[in-house]
């Protein structure tokens, strides 16, 4: 039921600790990406340490957002694709990145990012939504899901049920957004509402309070978002993932205890905890205690627990061998990349091409 981060490139004996007490996943960032050849040997590591399915993810979106960049194609904000417009291109851009994922171990990516940025002053979504309308945010993300999971990578939608009018960052506080129900209907919950109908592996929950639906509760922790809005009215029965609990929407108001009890009550089937061993387990041990008093049901964590087995049983994978590597920075790959940059902003192809062929793509981000 959770799924947790780990500083260096090399599994510490904090994180064997919590593989050993049964997390279903790990998340990589920057600060455990070395060349994609140690990225390689680290997910083949980490999945010879559980020694059982282990879901192994990243927050690979594109743009600013993108934990894989050395030795990897570079890979666009996703507003770059909304302004070209094209389903087809944001599909072959899906499986590019599922490809490339795929060769370096990775099962899971968290992306496409739903959210309709409507608030040009939004400090947290801004260029990673495809756009300022739901029709073309549905149209694109869908695209890229499902071109990344024809490659076998498992896509997420985020961050339900819509982040994108917000005026304040979930990492550093708790956003409200004060919009009608009518409006949240026509306006965030659209690309949430088509996804649903789709075969799309997981949604992840933000960390905002919709005064319309739960003035009490981010979404994370209010069934009537998860359970009323996302499960009933929606009409999904897929895997849901909260965002990271140690930002600071949920650790300055509720604490890490508070979020997972209130979560899984809520209709969250798994919770990402991407820094702090420590709060990881005092998470697990939660869940323990709210179970065996009674407050959560073994039927609600059976129900959770297989939701996300169904996951692991489509798209977790062995780590495949070093030669899956090639695929890194193809020809193809960043041709495809060179027709994105061209035809978005009327750069010459060939400059493109050249640029990103003798481009180290050495930067990193934490």
């Amino acid at each position: 039921m959770f799924t947790v981060g780990f500083p260096g490139t090399s599994p510490t004996d904090e994180l064997c600790a919590l593989l050993a007490r049964g997390v279903g996943g790990v998340i990589a960032f920057a600060r455990n990406v070395g060349s994609p050849a140690e990225v390689l040997e680290l997910n083949r590591e980490l999945k010879r340490v559980a020694n059982r399915p282990l879901l192994l993810s990243v927050d690979q979106e594109g743009g600013r957002v993108a934990r894989l960049r050395h030795g990897f194609t570079e890979l666009p904000a996703m507003r770059t694709v909304g302004a070209i417009g094209s389903a087809r291109l944001a599909r072959d851009l899906g499986q590019l990145m599922g490809r490339e994922l795929r060769a370096a171990g990775f099962d899971m990516s968290y992306t496409p990012v739903l959210d309709v940025d409507t608030n040009p002053a939004n400090p947290v979504i801004g260029t990673r939504s495809f756009g300022r309308t739901p029709q073309l945010v549905t149209e694109l993300g869908l695209a890229l899901a499902a071109g990344l999971q024809s490659t076998g990578v498992a896509a997420c939608a985020k961050h339900f049920p819509g982040h994108g009018d917000t005026s304040q960052d979930s990492h550093l506080e708790l956003p409200r957004l004060m919009h009608d129900r009518g409006r949240l209907d026509h306006v965030e919950l659209a690309p949430f509402r088509a996804a649903a109908k789709t075969d799309i592996a997981a949604f992840m929950t933000a960390h905002v309070i919709f005064e319309a639906v739960d003035s009490g509760h981010p979404a994370t922790m209010s069934g009537r978002v998860v359970t009323g809005i996302l499960r009933e009215s929606l009409g999904y029965d897929g895997l849901v993932v909260s965002d990271d609990l140690e930002m600071r929407a949920i650790a300055d108001h509720y604490g890490v205890e508070e979020a997972v009890r209130l979560g899984l009550k809520a209709g969250v089937d798994h919770f990402l905890i991407c820094h702090s061993a420590e709060l990881a387990h005092r998470a697990i041990d939660a869940v323990v205690r709210a179970t065996e008093s009674g407050e959560l049901s073994l039927s609600a964590l059976d129900a959770a627990a297989q939701r996300f087995e169904r996951v692991c049983a489509r798209f977790e994978r062995p780590v495949g061998p070093d030669s899956g590597l090639r695929v890194l920075r193809s020809a193809a790959h960043l041709e495809l990349v060179a027709r994105l940059s061209t035809a978005s902003d009327g750069a010459d192809p060939t400059e493109v091409m050249a640029k990103l062929s003798g481009s180290r793509a050495d930067r990193r981000d934490s």
